[in-house]
């Protein structure tokens, strides 16, 4: 059995029937440690059950065609690894201590106090709230569409919080003197100078910890405000300056992605004194979805979810390759689902990674697997300390130029996992070098080495696995 092909057909539904109807665990939970990344600990939840639970919760699942297999699922998983002793997930941003680095992001997810409070409940860190502002906002509707189920891209067309800004910051200052161990940041966007002042003040009265600059909106219906001001270096270098010089707390602009070179903008908020810097927010683009349009309209907006993440870890990396920012601190965002997704980010010098889509479709309670993941990674890699990730990776990363042209890892078959279905002999016929032949006797492939350059495009279409590397090799002349 395919765990996370299973896995993936599981609704996630909300009071899982399958649980209720379990009498010694808690099978809707396994699922979901499964769903994310979780696959070595999934066994916990099931560890009580007998087969007449199990055959019971398969009874109760609520699904479109047939129940998930929970017992065959429970057969083929590994025993968990220990839950105890495992590494603290402590980190410190921007000077301010955070009990995990999972944070949500500036959005829907956090739009009003009792969300964030559930949210803090549930064990979220922190909390980047919906963008402040001094304009009236009105949306529209609808105003999200999705490609995908469950969502491989999310366009969302939301502005900024319907509130006044009286009432945000009153709800800041409830949350902050309410769950004083918790991370509460302002997100906010002005149009003037003014403006900019005023509310960072505001927040900072308000007892927020730090103030982020949304610079990066994509869909505001005002002229020179969001990405308008995010695409301007100067724009961000004055406001950033303006917002520093008036308040003691922390101030982080917001990049956009919408943008050719975002270490431009990047270094005017570097050399206005931001102390740290988070990225990115959503993507400009057009989805046409049924019934997106708008009163029979359509439009540009935002989009995000798994589909724009490297498009974000490409922004971390440009910024956090440039050696003079090497005391700016980064908050990650875009397209983080998973605790391996967050850990990606924080390898390329995060300190902290924000989390909207992923919460819209999923719910606070994914903060479970990713402290989960998190922490049985490092348990594994022995490393005791969260700090110790932050930006292991960026040493690796080089300009194309400077990669080695002069060897070669060529595919490696295995012929016992290979279930004969021709896939890398179609992409490697159509879409490759013909470096592979198909035996239609035996219905496995054939590397033809003399044609093979190494590009594992048919590696990545093996939908089994059967295909590893090599050790690498000079090439020949």
């Amino acid at each position: 059995m395919n765990l996370q092909e299973e896995s993936a057909r599981c609704l996630l539904c909300q009071d899982a029937p399958c649980t209720k109807a379990c009498a010694n665990g808690d099978p809707a939970r396994a699922v979901r440690a499964i769903r994310f990344d979780n696959l070595k600990i999934a066994a916990r939840w099931l560890e009580g059950c007998t087969q007449e639970d199990l055959a019971a919760a398969e009874k109760a699942c609520i699904h479109y065609d047939f129940p998930l297999r929970l017992r065959e699922i429970a057969a083929a998983l590994p025993a968990p690894a220990p839950s105890t002793g495992l590494p603290s997930l402590e980190i410190d941003f921007c000077g301010i201590h955070c009990e995990n680095p999972f944070f949500l992001a500036s959005s829907a997810v956090c739009t009003n106090y009792e969300m964030v409070a559930r949210a803090f409940d549930a064990g979220w860190a922190g909390v980047f709230y919906k963008t402040i502002c001094m304009q009236e906002i009105k949306e529209v509707s609808p105003r999200f569409d999705a490609v995908g189920k469950p969502f491989t891209g999310f366009r969302n067309m939301e502005q900024l919080s319907e509130n006044p800004a009286d009432v945000d910051f009153d709800i800041l200052k409830r949350l902050k003197q309410n769950y004083p161990s918790k991370v509460v940041i302002a997100s906010i966007m002005g149009n003037t100078e003014e403006e900019w002042i005023s509310l960072a003040k505001m927040a900072e009265d308000a007892g927020c910890d730090a103030v982020e600059l949304n610079f990066s909106c994509p869909q505001m219906r005002l002229s020179g405000m969001g990405s308008d001001v995010g695409q301007n270096a100067e724009l961000v270098t004055f406001y950033t300056a303006f917002v520093k010089r008036s308040v003691k707390i922390p101030v982080i602009p917001k990049m956009t992605p919408n943008i050719t070179h975002i270490s431009q903008p990047a270094l005017g908020a570097y050399f206005a004194g931001a102390d740290a810097i988070s990225a990115i927010n959503t993507i400009k683009s057009v989805t046409l979805g049924e019934g997106s349009d708008v009163n029979g309209c359509q439009t540009g907006s935002g989009y995000s979810g798994k589909a724009v993440k490297p498009i974000a870890l490409r922004h971390i990396l440009a910024m956090a390759k440039i050696s003079i920012m090497k005391n700016v601190q980064f908050s990650g965002i875009g397209g983080i689902e998973t605790w391996r997704d967050a850990l990606e980010f924080i390898q390329l010098g995060c300190r902290n990674v924000q989390v909207c889509t992923a919460v819209m479709q999923y719910g606070y309670r994914i903060i479970d697997d990713m402290i989960d993941g998190m922490q049985q990674y490092m348990a594994e890699r022995g490393i005791e300390k969260l700090d110790a990730l932050v930006g292991e990776l960026l040493p690796k990363f080089y300009l194309p130029s400077d990669l080695d042209r002069t060897t070669i890892v060529y595919p490696k078959f295995d012929k016992e996992k290979c279930i004969g279905c021709g896939r890398c002999v179609i992409s490697c016929s159509d879409g490759g070098h013909q470096a592979l032949k198909f035996d239609l006797q035996t219905r496995r492939p054939q590397l033809i080495g003399s044609k093979c350059v190494g590009c594992h495009l048919c590696r990545l279409v093996c939908p089994v696995g059967a295909i590893g590397l090599s050790n690498r090799v000079k090439k020949k002349s």
